[in-house]
Parts: structure tokens; C-alpha cells; sequence
């Protein structure tokens, strides 16, 4: 007994996109895993000395003792100048590099890094032209610049642009400011500090040795080899947790995805054998012998599909990779890792998938006897086993808690049930397909009744007498609807949300930003001194660490925070339930109501700032508008002081006074008017939601491709069926006909079923981000995403059926 071709075609596409599926996202989870940041500048050196590179402590669990979890911090963990003589006295070290980087801004508006001559010699990068800085007014620039020896250029870097006299050239490398290194410590902000100790050696020095000098500092951590990168840009190493985790689930979401294609289609192509299996029982072959044909006849598509489709998928990943580079999603540093384990797992779970949905399909119709499996092959049974029945009210009970828990919590903790909510919806739709046929043959069968008296009463007979054939399809068009409408809608929904809160809070009338790396510090008080200007907040980005309370339990997070001054309120309001923004200084801090967890104000608070430094933050206000204005408020003063630079992101000023003169004095400033805010400040989420976009399009393709092999498949075996309806003197017209009804019944209840299922799981989404049910679900993305389930499954099955029918006897359709 071979497997017909158009059974394995089906089942090879379907296996063929669930490997790409699933080894691309191996490759994005592999690449997290392994991710540095390349070695760059500090090529010549053999180790770094840092500060605390990750934060780690211990956090409260339900039910079980403490557990200890890391995050890695975001800016650079400055080191004490002091340490460079104790780092000299190591026997084996030739000199020691205290090295510093800042944003430098030129007149031509390219934004370059700032140091100090003596971290020339760690890449290296060497004079082509001229000699090194030596007054404070001297600086050597990269050739790429276009600056000439000898010339003046105007530099910005912590006030207006001041001229600098060019004394040399540097050749190839990344376009850099070098100057005298005591000019450069000041430059920095922080004359007393490094942002990393470059250590040079003469010859090997062990690591051990260097972390022996560095004992009497607690937490400063030696880097060596591929490590060194971390050291050079923090960027990478931050993004790495939120990107295995992202991956991850993703990864899961395929996985569980194309098990459930495949699952279908398997069943669908015992089903549809069901009269060859019974007749192989019937001259006396075994169940195992059965099973074990069935198995073998899978593993004939699976392995190939799995073959072609891993080797696919490092292609794939590489190219979303890539995607994600370029839209900004991830750092410039992060690199790509390819390897054959990602192609190795794609088969061996598209391998797994295919044996075990066989052999699950396989069981019953192997089991039964003979005579029964002959009488099942020619009708359907008309009830579900017990099992399937309670199974599917299970997973129907285990969602709608899901949807409860859901509606309860906030935040990330509500972003990441929302894949796991709608795949237990969707399972218990497959488990309880059939009965939704029949609920949907009683909905939707009688209006087609009407419409089309004779094709219509053909239609609800094919649809009620064929319900686990129904149920079948049912299930991708629900997945389909379901899955891609809350990835998309989600997404939209929590867009809307930042930019209504954002426009909601926004109290200034227009805003100073910067097209460089940031405003410097006399930019606000530049603002403040001009006419009509009631008040000016500068703001400063950055990020902290906290443990969350999720669901019970507390995670350590990195969190958004935004630096503002003690006079916020009169530009900002970020929706203050209880406390006063007027009250952050010093160390105090505002929580969203996101992260809060219970947390009060008057409360102390443990968090970690921007550069890993741990604080006892006192917590003055609780606010609403998190999305909007970030998860943590600090005084302005403590978020730049451990950020990497001292440059703001932005001013909001209140009054409509003419700032022309400020944009002017500042190289790269320009005015936003404040409606133009709240898009500029929701785009981060925008590209936060790329991947997971990119790869929702990617399955919600595979589901479609799955539910179209799907139903051309159950289409193609009903030639006996045509074939009975043209002899009894049904015309051509007619079984066409009554399978585009059909199509209206069956998809009709798919897309109900799908868009139940979103509907209700963006609902309580939206219930927990924003406070209110109101999801953004735009009229045209929804309808297009309708239009392109429903119509590619009625083509699915109206075309095979016109194909049969083109036949000229109707007894050899």
C-alpha cells in the first residue's frame, strides 16, 4: 500500500514549512545564546577590567525557597581611575589604558565616539597624517570625517559647538574624535572614572592574576577573549535576555503550531485510508503492522521535508537576522550565529510531529475489528468518543482560566499568556470540532437552505453527515483567525495605547529634540531663559532593574525609566494616583501602577540603576500612564549620572515661544510640536513588535498553507461522493455549488470560531494594558485577514471540486 501523491504532497509542504518555521527560530535562539558584541576597539588589549557587567540576586517564589536570577545592565559600569597603578604593578602588564567614550557630534551633523589619545593604541588606530592632541583644543579626527590637518572644526559635545584645530588623521576604523587624555576625562563627565580599563601585556597574564589586583573594589569583573566585546558595547549583552526569551516562545508557538497542522492532516489522511486499513485487517495484518505502515509512509515525507526544510531554515533565520539589524530592533554588534544544530532540531521535531500524529491518527482505525473498521470506512462515526469530548472540555475550562488570569495581571506577565491562552482555545476547538460543525450547520445551514434550495440542502447534508471531516477544517481556520489576529491586534492595541497615553499626559506645547546622539546639558536652561517659555523638563532615557511582582510570584525585570526634574508636572502627567512628582529628588522614585506590585508610596524600594548600581529608592508617586511615560520616573540628576552619556533626549516646554534660536545654537536641535510626540514615543514599541510580526506572518502562512493542502485534500477524496450526486442527476452546476455552500457553512463556523477566540483574548489584553476592553483592532487589516482565510480555503475546495467534475462519465469520477 503506497501513500497517494496528492496525500503526500500535502503532508510534504506542510512538514517542509514547519521545519523552516521552527530552525529559523533556533537560529534567532542560538544566536541570543551565543551573542558578543564584536572586538573591536580593544583588539590590542588582552583583558578589560569593568564594572558589574549583570546584576544578580535572589527573588521571592511562591510556595519555594528564594531563587537567585540575573539581567544584565544596560550602560557601562564605570571603573576608578585609581586602579590603572594597581593594574600596573601585575608582573606581565606593559601599560594600562583608562579609557572613556562620549557622543561628539560634528559640524557636518555625523555623530562620532569620543576618546582619549592614549585608546588610539588599543584597536589600533594610527596617525596617517599629522601628531596627537595635546592642548585642550586639539583633536584627531578620522580621515572618513573629511577634516584636514591643520584645520578648525566646530565639536558639540557636552554644550554649543566649540572649535576644535585638527592635528591629525586617523585611517580605517569607525569614525573617531581623539583628544589629549586629560581633556577627554573631563569631556567624559567623570574625570575620576573609566568606563573600562584596557590592560596590555608583554606576554600571557592569567586572568586569576588580574582579578587578584581588582579584589579590594567589589564588583569589578575581568574580561578576556570574545568577552572584551561586552565590555566595549553593554547593548548587545542587554538585548540577549529579552531576545532567548523572545525566540523561545516563539520557537513554542511553532512547535505546538505545526503539530496541530499536522496533526490534522494526518488524521485526515488515515481517514481518508480508512478502506484501504480496513482491508489490509481484513487479509490479516496486525494493528502494529498497520501502525507501522502508516508510520513509515509519514517518515517517507518527513524526513526529506525536514532535510530540505532545516537547511531552509538557516537561510531564514540569517535573513530575519538581518531585517532585525537593519529596522534597529537589535544592536548593530549583535551577531549572527549559524551552526547545524538549529537544522539538526527542525528535523527531528518535524521527524517527531509526523510519527506521532500518524501513529495517534492510526490507533483506533488499527485496533478495531475488521468488519467495523469497513463499516466506519463507509460512513463517519456520528459521536465523538468520551475522551476527545472531556478532553476538549479541558482545555475549554484550562483557557477560559487562562483568560481570567489574563484580565488579572499586567504588563509583560499579560503579553506572555496570550500565545498560551490561544493555543488552548484552539486545541479544544480541534478536541470539539465536530460539535461546532453541527452548532454551526444549525446557524448558518438554514439561511443557506434558502438561498439555494437544492445545492443548499445538498450542502448541510455533506457538512452534518461529514463532521469530523468539518471539524478538521474548522480547526486551521480557526488557528488562523485566532493566532494572526491577536499577534497583530496586540500589537496595535498596545501601540494605541502608549500614544493615548502619551497624548493624554503631555501637558508642553512643543518639544526640543535632537537629530544627534542628544541635547547637552545647557540646552534646558538655554530653553528656560527664553521669553514666553512657562517651564522646561529636560528628559533623559535610560533603564533600570526591579523585581516584578508576577502572578504571585516576583521576576528581576529590566525596566524603562525616564530621568525628569522635580517641575515634571507642569509639562508632563503621567496620570498620578497617589504621591507627587514634585517629590522626586534625591534618590526617590515613581513607579507605573504596571510594576508597582502592591508597592505603596512612603515604601523603600531595591532597584538597580542604568549602570548596575544598586539603590534603597523611597517611592514618592504611583501613576497609570506607564506605556506613555515609561515604567520608572527618577530625578533627573541620578539618571544621568549613570547613564553613559550626559546628553538629554529630549525638553518639553511649555509655552509657545519661539525656540529658533536654541535650534540654532545647538547643532541637530529641531522643535516637534506636542501632538507629534506621542508617535515618536510609541515607534520604540513599534520595532519592539518586528519579530514577533515577522514570524506571526510566518506561521499564520504556514496555517494557511496547512488548511488549503487540508481541504484540498478532503476535496479530492470525495470522488465517490460526486460521483454518486452526478448519477442520481445532480448537474455539474450543482455539486459545485453545494461545496461553495458547504465552503459558507464549514469556513463560516472556522471564522466565527477564530475570531471568538480573539476576540475574547484581546479583550482581556486590552482589559489588562489599558484598564478598559477596548481593543485596536483596525477595520481593514481585520477584514483583509478574514477575507484572505476564508477565500483561500473556499478556492481550496471549489477548484479540486470543478477538476473532478470536468470528467465526462460520471461513474469514473
Amino acid at each position: 500500500m503506497k501513500i497517494p501523491r496528492g496525500i503526500f504532497a500535502g503532508l510534504f509542504a506542510a512538514l517542509l514549512f514547519a521545519a523552516v518555521l521552527v530552525g529559523s527560530c533556533g537560529v534567532l535562539l542560538e544566536s541570543a545564546l551565543r551573542a558578543h558584541a564584536p572586538v573591536e576597539r580593544y583588539g590590542a588589549a588582552a583583558a578589560v577590567v569593568t564594572g558589574p557587567q549583570r546584576v544578580e540576586t535572589r527573588v521571592k517564589q511562591l510556595g519555594s525557597p528564594p531563587a537567585k536570577q540575573s539581567r544584565p545592565v544596560a550602560e557601562p559600569a564605570r571603573v576608578p581611575v585609581a586602579m590603572v597603578e594597581r593594574l600596573r604593578a601585575v608582573p606581565g602588564v606593559r601599560a594600562v589604558v583608562a579609557d572613556v567614550s562620549f557622543p561628539v557630534l560634528t559640524g557636518a551633523g555625523a555623530t562620532v565616539s569620543g576618546h582619549g589619545w592614549d585608546s588610539a593604541a588599543l584597536r589600533p588606530y594610527k596617525l596617517s597624517a599629522g601628531r596627537a592632541p595635546q592642548a585642550p583644543d586639539e583633536v584627531v579626527l578620522s580621515a572618513a570625517t573629511g577634516a584636514k590637518v591643520g584645520g578648525t572644526v566646530p565639536l558639540q559635545i557636552t554644550g554649543k559647538p566649540q572649535p576644535y584645530r585638527v592635528t591629525g588623521l586617523v585611517g580605517a576604523g569607525p569614525a573617531a574624535a581623539f583628544f589629549a587624555p586629560g581633556t577627554a576625562a573631563t569631556l567624559s563627565g567623570h574625570p575620576a572614572h573609566a568606563d573600562a580599563l584596557a590592560v596590555l601585556t608583554d606576554r600571557g597574564v592569567s586572568p586569576r592574576v588580574l582579578q587578584e589586583a581588582v579584589r579590594g573594589t567589589p564588583g569589578l569583573h575581568v574580561a578576556t577573549g570574545a568577552a572584551r566585546g561586552d565590555a566595549e558595547d553593554p547593548a548587545v549583552a542587554a538585548a540577549r535576555p529579552d531576545m532567548i526569551e523572545l525566540s523561545a516562545v516563539l520557537g513554542g508557538v511553532a512547535i505546538m503550531t505545526a503539530l496541530i497542522v499536522i496533526g490534522g492532516l494526518g488524521a485526515l489522511s488515515v481517514r481518508e485510508r480508512a478502506r484501504e486499513l480496513a482491508l489490509l485487517r481484513a487479509v490479516g495484518a496486525t494493528p502494529g503492522q498497520v501502525r507501522g505502515q502508516m508510520v513509515r509512509q509519514a517518515l517517507g515525507a518527513a524526513v526529506p521535508a525536514g532535510v530540505l526544510g532545516g537547511v531552509s531554515s538557516l537561510a531564514a533565520g540569517a535573513g530575519l537576522h538581518a531585517a532585525m539589524i537593519s529596522k534597529g530592533v537589535l544592536p548593530e554588534g549583535f551577531g549572527l550565529s549559524l551552526s547545524p544544530l538549529p537544522a539538526l532540531a527542525a528535523l527531528g521535531i518535524t521527524v517527531l510531529a509526523a510519527a506521532l500524529t500518524t501513529l495517534l491518527a492510526s490507533l483506533r482505525t488499527a485496533r478495531i475489528r475488521p468488519a467495523q473498521a469497513l463499516g466506519e470506512a463507509a460512513l463517519e462515526p456520528s459521536d465523538l468518543p468520551r475522551w476527545r469530548r472531556v478532553t476538549g472540555l479541558v482545555f475549554l475550562v484550562l483557557g477560559l482560566n487562562s483568560l481570567g488570569v489574563s484580565m488579572a495581571t499586567a504588563g509583560q506577565a499579560a503579553a506572555a499568556s496570550v500565545s498560551g491562552l490561544v493555543l488552548t482555545l484552539v486545541i479544544a476547538t480541534a478536541l470539539l470540532g465536530p460539535s461546532l460543525a453541527r452548532i454551526g450547520d444549525r446557524v448558518l445551514g438554514p439561511p443557506v437552505a434558502r438561498l439555494a434550495p437544492v445545492a443548499g440542502k445538498l450542502a448541510r447534508h455533506a457538512s452534518t453527515t461529514a463532521a469530523l471531516r468539518a471539524g478538521s477544517v474548522i480547526t486551521p481556520v480557526a488557528l488562523a483567525v485566532a493566532f494572526a489576529g491577536v499577534q497583530l491586534f496586540a500589537q496595535t492595541t498596545m501601540v494605541r495605547a502608549a500614544e493615548v497615553q502619551a497624548a493624554d499626559g503631555t501637558r508642553a506645547d512643543q518639544a526640543l529634540v535632537s537629530d544627534g546622539p542628544g541635547l547637552p546639558p545647557g540646552a534646558a536652561e538655554a530653553v528656560r531663559r527664553t521669553p514666553g517659555v512657562r517651564a522646561a523638563t529636560p528628559v533623559k532615557h535610560t533603564s533600570a532593574i526591579m523585581a516584578v511582582r508576577e502572578m504571585g510570584e516576583q521576576a528581576l525585570r529590566s525596566l524603562s525609566a525616564r530621568g525628569v526634574t522635580p517641575d515634571a508636572a507642569r509639562t508632563m502627567d503621567p496620570g498620578a494616583v497617589s504621591g507627587r512628582l514634585d517629590a522626586l529628588t534625591g534618590t526617590a522614585v515613581a513607579l507605573s501602577r504596571d510594576v508597582a506590585g502592591g508597592v505603596r508610596v512612603g515604601s523603600a524600594v531595591t532597584l538597580w540603576l542604568g549602570d548596575g548600581t544598586q539603590i534603597k529608592a523611597r517611592v514618592v508617586a504611583i501613576y497609570e500612564r506607564g506605556m506613555g511615560f515609561g515604567d520608572l520616573l527618577l530625578p533627573h540628576d541620578l539618571a544621568v549620572a549613570h547613564s553613559a552619556s550626559t546628553l538629554d533626549d529630549q525638553i518639553l516646554v511649555a509655552g509657545t515661544a519661539d525656540l529658533r534660536q536654541i535650534t540654532a545654537a545647538y547643532a541637530g536641535a529641531r522643535v516637534l510640536p506636542a501632538e507629534a510626540l506621542a508617535a515618536r514615543q510609541s515607534e520604540a514599541l513599534r520595532l519592539q513588535g518586528f519579530l514577533s510580526l515577522v514570524v506571526v506572518a510566518a506561521i499564520a502562512g504556514f496555517i494557511v498553507i496547512g488548511l488549503v493542502t487540508t481541504l484540498a485534500l478532503a476535496t479530492g477524496a470525495r470522488r465517490r461522493e460526486f460521483a454518486l450526486l452526478r448519477q442520481v442527476g445532480a448537474t455539474r452546476r450543482q455539486v459545485v455549488r453545494m461545496v461553495r455552500l458547504e465552503a459558507v457553512i464549514v469556513l463560516g463556523t472556522g471564522l466565527v470560531a477564530g475570531a471568538l477566540i480573539a476576540g475574547v483574548t484581546l479583550l482581556a489584553f486590552a482589559t489588562a494594558v489599558t484598564g478598559l476592553p477596548l481593543p485596536a483592532v483596525p477595520l481593514r487589516p481585520a477584514a483583509a485577514l478574514l477575507l484572505v482565510v476564508g477565500g483561500s480555503g473556499a478556492a481550496a475546495m471549489s477548484l479540486p471540486a470543478r477538476a473532478l467534475l470536468r470528467r465526462r462519465a460520471p461513474g469514473t469520477l
